[in-house]
């Protein structure tokens, strides 16, 4: 499986809920908090097409903006 990577913010009920998706199905992500690091959202965005929304996960190839869960 591709490496994943979930770009949030900790207070953000959506990102939560993203990160324990991915635990119980046994799943490692990369966490990056776009509120402690701004060169993280520069990041974020340029994956996300410049939108601001939180949980942005990236699987591989694969994008996805928000969360509405499993």
């Amino acid at each position: 499986m591709d490496r994943v990577i979930i770009f949030g913010k900790d207070d953000c009920p959506y990102t939560t809920s993203a990160r324990e998706d991915y635990a119980r199905r046994g799943i490692s992500v990369e966490y990056i908090n776009v509120k402690k690091d701004p060169q993280a959202m520069k990041r974020m965005l340029k994956f996300s097409a410049g939108r601001r929304e939180v949980p942005t996960i990236v699987e591989g190839d694969k994008i996805t903006v928000g969360f509405g869960g499993t």
